[in-house]
């Protein structure tokens, strides 16, 4: 990779973690990477894709793991399908060390996923990854409704984006921040609510009368 598209991916990631990916233009980028318009056009095409360039730099080798602790988690488990807590230890372990490594960047995808600005850019680069999990857990909670699966997903993806933005405002101080010991909070958490009994119609009912 040359000087000049390396410096405008390390100028164009902080200025998007800082400021939003909405709020930082073109302009601005090319100013702090000391670069001109042209090389951001030659390297990247768009504004878009140079975003799509910054994040796939880094999240492309956290995929790539994600899949192979899943498929180890996997083969280990068969005939049969893995816990639930090794299907979540495959999809969160791996950027939870990531953002050990690269807090500033984790910012950034925190921010991207709060947001919504990820969403239409990445779900093509990431539709493998995600369609092998949504089999995994459909595998390892099997009873549960397709529906109330995907909601339950959903939250998963919200509690890992807190995770991965920095730790909370309270909390012990001698917790540390050792990122296996921080995924292993989440995946105990997520794990008791993944494996929760499936909403029953009478909670449902309960819920419409407190409106």
């Amino acid at each position: 990779m040359s000087d000049t598209k390396q410096k405008i991916l390390d100028t164009a990631e902080r200025l998007f973690g800082e400021q939003g990916f909405g709020a930082v233009s073109l302009r601005h980028i090319i100013a702090e990477a000391g670069v001109n318009l042209a090389a951001i056009h030659y390297h990247f095409g768009s504004k878009e894709e140079l975003l799509l360039e910054v994040v796939m730099r880094k999240v492309q080798p956290v995929n790539e793991r994600r899949l192979a602790l899943l498929d180890r988690a996997e083969a280990e488990a068969a005939p049969g399908a893995p816990p639930v807590e090794k299907v979540l230890e495959a999809f969160l372990l791996p950027p939870a060390l990531l953002a050990g490594q690269s807090p500033d960047f984790m910012k950034l995808m925190g921010r991207l996923h709060a947001e919504g600005s990820a969403t239409a850019i990445f779900l093509k680069h990431f539709e493998p990854m995600i369609n092998r999990f949504r089999e995994a857990f459909q595998k390892a909670l099997p009873d549960l409704p397709e529906e109330e699966l995907a909601w339950r997903t959903h939250f998963m993806i919200g509690a890992m984006a807190h995770m991965l933005t920095g730790p909370p405002e309270r909390r012990p101080a001698t917790s540390g921040e050792d990122p296996c010991r921080v995924a292993g909070y989440l995946i105990a958490f997520l794990s008791g609510g993944l494996r929760a009994p499936a909403l029953a119609p009478a909670l449902v009912a309960v819920l419409k009368e407190n409106q």
